[in-house]
């Protein structure tokens, strides 16, 4: 199980890195944040594998090496510790495609940008697709939050994007709404069905090798699809 290297509450504060997530009450007095990584990765891997209902704090603190009373020292719930694991993940994502640093570039690179972050992202987070497949199947309270505070705004500042290449004639005219969902959708079937698809190519579609090549597909499609001829090298 791969350990994501979130900083040390003595070096640089996971809140302080992202300030919209509130961390759980225990994170905040420890110095070491170690266990609390193993924690989260075990957690990550369990839900997804079971989901709320199914996953057991037992569970996820034998997979963390961690006793229980840790465990409930860190996160007070297992519900607590399943919101931190979806808002930490949904943060690293939002983070990666920093609306600040994309905004400098020009519209076919702020495109790139966000494929490449995603295709990073869960090449990091492989987990992430079921989770929120979960979610949506189930239709629970935290769906409402997710598209609240992440996808709307999301799906937003790509639809913006979109629109301000067609202002600057890298992009030809579209509807910018229903590309930001194609876009979105190029990418999020791929993740989402790769059991499913590695299966039909006979292959392991999550290899390093086969996600290189679905990024090279989806910006093929969207450098015939939407750029401009002339915006393809910017």
């Amino acid at each position: 199980m791969a350990t994501r290297a979130f900083p040390s509450v003595a070096q640089h504060s996971r809140e302080a890195a992202f300030p919209e997530l509130k961390l759980p009450r225990g994170l905040h007095a420890t110095r070491d944040l170690s266990s609390a990584r193993r924690i989260v990765d075990a957690a990550e891997q369990i839900f997804a594998d079971r989901g709320l209902a199914g996953a057991r704090m037992e569970a996820i603190a034998r997979a963390a090496r961690v006793n229980k009373a840790l465990l409930y020292y860190y996160f007070h719930s297992k519900e607590e510790l399943y919101r931190y694991v979806l808002e930490a993940m949904f943060a690293e994502l939002q983070a990666g495609g920093d609306t600040g640093r994309l905004a400098a570039l020009a519209p076919p690179a702020r495109v790139r940008g966000i494929v490449d972050n995603y295709f990073e992202f869960v090449r990091q987070h492989p987990n992430y697709p079921r989770l929120v497949q979960r979610e949506m199947m189930n239709r629970g309270p935290n769906l409402s939050w997710m598209v609240s505070e992440y996808y709307r705004p999301m799906h937003r500042r790509l639809a913006r994007f979109i629109e301000e290449g067609m202002e600057r004639g890298d992009f030809r005219s579209v509807d910018a709404p229903q590309m930001a969902i194609s876009i979105v959708a190029l990418m999020v079937f791929y993740f989402g069905a790769a059991p499913l698809l590695s299966k039909i190519c006979r292959r392991d579609t999550l290899r390093p090798a086969e996600i290189a090549r679905r990024r090279k597909a989806v910006m093929d499609i969207l450098e015939h699809g939407l750029f401009l001829p002339g915006a393809r090298k910017r």
